[in-house]
């Protein structure tokens, strides 16, 4: 059951039309009691950006009070005893964003001076101890936790759609023309496709949706770092848009920065900071970036086990890959201990590729916690995300290469052992035959 969460959450938001254009396209929307917040810039000749971007926010703003119902059972862990997932509310996000697609698409076909308008969206919904994230399209959403500020949606742009095919170099990708030209957006098309994304929310965390009026300024998230340290937010998003001002103004600037108050050493995000850590030094996700790793950690559930519980069984068919959060296992087959694991060690990652029998059986020493990714999530994970599935595997590739090594030494090592109790046995066997069949040479004496 998720309970709701302690902790006061306060916004402040800031818009401007710039230093060209003439009409702000941008719009934004803050509903404190859902806890949802939104930025999207529109696109379009003749001002229908402007009625594209608030047609999409309408629409996902009413979609989501429909089902505020959902969102409760959600933060309470039940509806009419059936369970409210985080998938339902994932599939709420992406329906609503879909239905202002249409509508806007709908919009475009009926009035030939909103032909191709369109908007970008960037959403946030939070609910108790987690934050739904929904995006298209080139705003951004940032987040400032722990001394870190990390952009977590990624751009739908020419350039980066270059980059994850890695048909070119930076450098060559730089001189295209067009390489800022977005690739995905709310009302071009009938449909489109999403990015979501769940993260836990903690004391301190601070969100900062913009769109491109003021990212297109920015060559590092670091650069937001003496904003979003100000006591005052309306002095952070003021900043913001006065940046972006200072550095030409060239299209409009929309900030909407969402502030989670509360304890920071709570044990909630004490358990969340080391599941973080956990993983990051695992090295199958080592490569991954923050917005990367965030994605995994939505993934991945904690599980907590008594003194002598088993959590493999020798012999089971494996489906899931076990990281020791807290505590201690054994390791042992046939009765013999192996090893022992703790915090950070792993076992089972051959289950992510396939369905083998387990080779050991683990049990804990102790009270302990493991972290548990299974095959099916893991396989959901490289499908929908190409590039976290290259690294992935990549670096699975190179988890089986060291362990090849690591076999290889041992069979050459037990080869070299062998023969030396080959040659000595069959010395034996040959002193033993001598003796038996004639004086040894080797003790008789003349």
């Amino acid at each position: 059951m998720m309970t709701p969460m302690p902790e006061a959450i306060r916004f402040f938001a800031a818009t401007d039309v710039g230093r060209v254009r003439e009409h702000n396209e941008d719009n934004f929307l803050v509903d404190k009691k859902l806890q949802l917040f939104i930025v999207a810039d529109g696109m379009g000749g003749h001002a229908a950006g402007e009625v594209a971007s608030a047609l999409a926010v309408r629409t996902i703003h009413e979609e989501i009070k429909r089902e505020r119902q959902l969102l409760t059972d959600y933060v309470a862990g039940a509806r009419g005893g059936a369970r409210i997932t985080a998938n339902d509310v994932t599939g709420l996000l992406d329906h609503a964003l879909q239905r202002a697609c249409s509508r806007i698409h709908e919009e475009a076909q009926g009035d030939a001076n909103k032909r191709g308008m369109g908007t970008t969206l960037s959403a946030l919904l939070v609910l108790g101890h987690q934050g739904f994230i929904a995006h298209v399209g080139d705003s951004r959403i940032y987040l400032a936790r722990g001394g870190r500020i990390n952009q977590i949606t990624e751009d739908h742009t020419v350039f980066n759609e270059l980059i994850r095919r890695g048909k070119l170099t930076q450098e060559q990708i730089e001189k295209v023309a067009q390489k800022n030209a977005i690739t995905r957006a709310v009302g071009v098309y009938e449909r489109v496709d999403v990015d979501t994304l769940v993260i836990e929310v903690l004391p301190g965390d601070q969100f900062l949706l913009a769109t491109d009026g003021l990212t297109g300024y920015l060559d590092d998230a670091e650069e937001l770092r003496p904003h979003l340290a100000a006591t005052e937010g309306d002095t952070a998003t003021k900043g913001l848009v006065n940046v972006a001002n200072s550095r030409g103004g060239k299209d409009n600037i929309t900030v909407v920065l969402v502030r989670i108050y509360g304890d920071v050493s709570d044990e909630h995000a004490q358990r969340v900071a080391l599941k973080r850590e956990v993983l990051a030094k695992m090295p199958l996700f080592a490569r991954l970036t923050e917005r990367e790793l965030l994605r995994v950690m939505q993934a991945v559930q904690v599980r907590e086990y008594k003194d002598g519980e088993v959590v493999i069984r020798e012999g089971d068919r494996g489906e899931e890959l076990f990281i020791v959060l807290r505590g201690q296992v054994r390791v042992s087959r046939g009765g013999e201990t192996l090893t022992r694991l703790g915090a950070g060690e792993h076992v089972g990652e051959m289950a992510l590729i396939r369905a083998v029998p387990r080779s050991a059986t683990v049990s804990s020493e102790g009270a302990s916690e493991l972290i548990s990714i299974s095959r099916s999530d893991f396989f959901e994970i490289l499908r929908k995300e190409h590039e976290i599935a290259v690294k992935m595997l990549w670096q699975f590739l190179g988890v089986l290469a060291d362990r090849l090594d690591a076999t290889s030494s041992e069979l050459r090592q037990a080869k070299e052992e062998m023969a030396a109790v080959e040659i000595e046995d069959a010395t034996v066997e040959i002193f033993t035959f001598l003796e038996s069949e004639h004086a040894s040479p080797f003790t008789r004496r003349s």
